[in-house]
């Protein structure tokens, strides 16, 4: 068994396929229109999907925004650098929550993001010691 994708529902596709392929360099490995079910599909990630868990962006026609809720917390992926990942960001015009820094009960440096419909992605460094 393996975890094959997490999916998000996007008010628009467009903003969040630019957020995750320009911002967040992932790469747009396909995406699909769905005119009976009046939806759009997206699949995004950091490698094929036949070895690599991805990201599905779900964006229904019609719908410009969802209530995010309280039972999810956020994405995580792994950089190399923290610092340089947020400089990054913040130089692109990405949203910052919490800048590159350590954690606050250990040592592992993260950061927090946020894309176009408000979910946060934590980025963490590589090889953390924690």
């Amino acid at each position: 068994m393996r975890l094959l994708h997490t999916m998000l529902r996007v008010g628009n596709l467009d903003d969040s396929i630019k957020f995750y392929t320009e911002i967040l360099s992932m790469k747009l490995l396909r995406r699909k229109d769905y005119p009976e079910g009046k939806l759009t599909l997206a699949f995004l990630g950091y490698g094929d999907e036949s070895e690599n868990t991805v990201l599905e962006l779900t964006h229904n026609w019609g719908t410009t925004s969802y209530e995010l809720g309280d039972g999810f917390g956020h994405l995580a992926i792994e950089v190399d650098d923290v610092y340089e990942a947020i400089a990054q960001i913040r130089q692109q015009g990405g949203k910052i929550l919490r800048d590159a820094g350590p954690m606050n009960a250990g040592n592992t440096i993260i950061a927090f993001v946020e894309d176009p419909d408000g979910y946060q992605i934590e980025l963490l460094t590589a090889k953390s010691s924690e």
